[in-house]
């Protein structure tokens, strides 16, 4: 059932596709496989909200199925949720087959929980979530900056 889940969603990409207007972009990469992801996300206007999540990218089924899975799933989340569902869906991948995950917080996501006994592939797996939270991470940040709030300084190893 669950190989089913991730080749529908590999076949049939949820939000796949680069959309604008969009908040942040980054693209991620892994060396090892040579998997790729272009994603963007848009914040509600008040910033607690995720608007819209796109992507682009090649790579195995597992890697894009994931990344089709995490924007099905963290689309109208808030903020906090969004964070809770990526660490939940981290987690689960990367426990080697003790976490089986929360289909309630994960929903398709369940699926990837036999990838944690592959530990070759849960990079792949996790490649567009963690794409995701860098991007949410800039997002928020810009954000934050649009409304004259927090001022964020470089910091200099010097």
């Amino acid at each position: 059932m669950y190989q089913d889940v991730i080749l529908d969603h590999y076949k049939h990409p949820q939000h796949r596709g680069l959309r604008e207007p969009f908040a942040t972009q980054v693209s991620h990469v892994n060396p090892v496989c040579g998997d790729e992801v272009t994603l963007r996300v848009t914040l509600s206007n008040d910033g607690a909200t995720i608007a819209d999540v796109s992507y682009d990218g090649q790579g195995c089924s597992i890697s894009q199925a994931a990344t089709s899975v995490l924007t099905q799933q963290v689309i109208g989340q808030t903020v906090p949720e969004a964070l809770e569902t990526v660490d939940a869906f981290s987690q689960m991948v990367s426990s080697r087959g003790t976490v089986q995950g929360d289909e309630d917080v994960l929903g398709d996501g369940v699926a990837f929980a036999g990838v944690a006994k592959y530990p070759a592939r849960v990079k792949c797996a996790l490649l567009g979530w963690m794409a995701f939270k860098d991007a949410l991470a800039q997002a928020i940040t810009a954000n934050a900056l649009a409304e004259g709030g927090e001022h964020v300084e470089e910091v200099s190893d010097e």
